[in-house]
């Protein structure tokens, strides 16, 4: 099957060029056993586009939306980029009150919603949301608008212009716009298939929500290369792996909390059963990775995880690529992929290689800027450089590690500690199944750590066990945990981050 050069085109563009190139291939099969090829998709797109133009939407229109990783979803997205409408994917577990902050500060005209889903009525928590504005509800449930394609006003191509509105997971506070454009979006696939190489003979999970930044750039790769989505509404970890090694899944992603799962699957399994027996990577990101994830999947599939780098702002900034060596693989986040420039900068000064201070990028994947054009300030720096966040070392090879968020450092007696070297160390005890460090305020020091524990087996580890392991791998003793808790599920947020203020909350955290 051909590749698609993607260069300056907008994703409507490769919808037209992938469906004339290669019609009658597969390009989704999901859980219910629908198919749709690229000749289906193209005018399911149509049609749905001019369904809703018949309701209004047009042309910069602001469209908001929320739907499960489904057909219809994909089909969505394509309808609006054909209109040229400005489109907002909404995560799912967003409830009225982020709903409402979204649809008012974007301007929304339009809001797209299913009807239940995962047990939740969608439709009066968008009446709620939309009271008193004047935004019309669509419900997806789970069919779109139809109508005549002949209908349709000519398209505009409009590659650098925003298209696109991805609100943060608003782990902190109100959720943040950041605006997009195809052309960062492209770009974000760009880097994604340096990284993976991704062909029409690959079978990609999509088992998290395609309203995800994440789960568009999948929707350029598909178009650009063949390869077929494997698309999941609702990840389960006892059934999703089996459906997805059934399916002949290669790309097995999306990240640590759905490598865990995979690999627990596995385990629970004969010693001579392959689960995922066509896998070929475990791709993906959004949270840190244990340091010996790589070798127990090497071990229990002989595949390697690809993981990465990004946020919401800028996606998919640093990617493993797969003929790097398996320590790097195992212990970084990648390099910087082709287009992508990186600085670390600690008190305003650049660091050295191994020396730990804040990322900041450039390239064509980051965001024009936020909705809020008063967060702009904060977010680039005096130069332009995109500010991420996150602290991070990158090495003499150039290879990125992530090593915690400026907000996800413990102080104690003012003594800085990084929670992931605390959370590394754990992660290789054998009573440990799962772990997250967090601070909890303290008269004494400030800040005390805190390590949320999810037992590995049936007996927890003992505070003394804990230290005694920290202590053993030298671990500096300011930095060993004053408290452990136990839970049975760590918070996540849709990418598998750790909603760490959900815990500071639970835990300790006084205001």
């Amino acid at each position: 099957m051909v590749t698609i050069d993607t260069r300056g085109k907008t994703l409507w563009q490769l919808v037209e060029e992938r469906a004339e190139a290669s019609p009658d291939a597969r390009m989704a099969l999901d859980e219910a056993g629908r198919t749709m090829t690229f000749a289906d998709y193209h005018l399911r797109c149509l049609r749905a586009a001019a369904g809703l133009a018949a309701l209004g939407v047009r042309e910069g229109s602001n469209v908001s939306w929320i739907l499960p990783s489904r057909f219809e979803a994909l089909v969505l997205c394509g309808a609006l980029a054909r209109l040229g409408a400005v489109q907002n994917p909404i995560l799912p577990i967003y409830r009225q009150r982020e709903v409402r902050f979204i649809l008012e500060q974007s301007a929304c005209t339009t809001l797209i919603v299913p009807g239940t889903f995962r047990g939740f009525d969608y439709p009066p928590m968008a009446d709620e949301a939309t009271a008193g504005l004047d935004v019309q509800i669509v419900i997806a449930g789970p069919d779109l608008p139809g109508g005549d394609p002949a209908s349709l006003a000519v398209y505009r191509p409009a590659f650098d212009e925003m298209r696109w509105l991805f609100y943060s997971s608003g782990t902190t506070a109100d959720p943040k716009g950041a605006k997009h454009t195809d052309r960062s979006l492209s770009a974000a696939n760009d880097g994604m298939q340096w990284s993976m190489q991704v062909t029409d003979a690959d079978r990609a999970a999509v088992v998290f929500p395609v309203t995800h930044v994440g789960g568009l750039v999948w929707l350029f790769n598909t178009l650009q290369t063949g390869v077929e989505l494997l698309m999941v509404e609702t990840f389960n970890p006892l059934e999703t792996p089996a459906w997805l090694g059934h399916n002949g899944c290669t790309c097995a992603g999306a990240g640590t909390v759905f490598w865990m799962a995979y690999l627990a699957a596995q385990r629970r399994l004969p010693p001579h059963e392959r689960l995922l027996p066509d896998v070929r990577i475990f791709n993906g990101g959004g949270a840190p990775k244990p340091t010996t994830l790589h070798a127990e999947m090497i071990e229990a599939f002989g595949a390697p995880l690809i993981g990465g780098w990004g946020l919401t702002e800028s996606p998919i900034n640093t990617m493993v690529h797969v003929d790097d060596p398996d320590d790097k693989k195992a212990t970084t986040d990648g390099r910087p992929c082709p287009g992508v420039s990186l600085r670390v900068v600690i008190n305003s000064h650049e660091c050295e290689p191994g020396e730990e201070g804040e990322l900041r990028v450039k390239g064509p994947q980051v965001c024009l800027g936020y909705l809020d054009a008063s967060l702009d300030a904060d977010a680039f720096d005096d130069l332009g450089w995109f500010r991420t966040g996150d602290l991070g070392v990158v090495d003499r090879d150039g290879f990125v590690s992530i090593t915690g968020r400026l907000k996800d450092i413990i102080i104690r007696k003012g003594e800085n500690i990084s929670a992931k070297e605390i959370e590394d160390l754990l992660h290789g005890h054998p009573k440990v199944a799962d772990v997250a460090i967090i601070g909890v305020p303290d008269d004494a020091s400030g800040e005390r750590a805190c390590a949320v524990v999810i037992t590995a087996g049936d007996t927890p580890i003992t505070f003394d066990e804990m230290t005694e392991h920290l202590l053993r791998a030298n671990l500096s003793k300011h930095k060993v945990p004053e408290q452990l808790e136990f839970v049975d599920a760590l918070p996540r947020n849709p990418t598998g981050k750790v909603l760490k203020k959900d815990l500071r909350v639970q835990f300790g955290e006084t205001s």
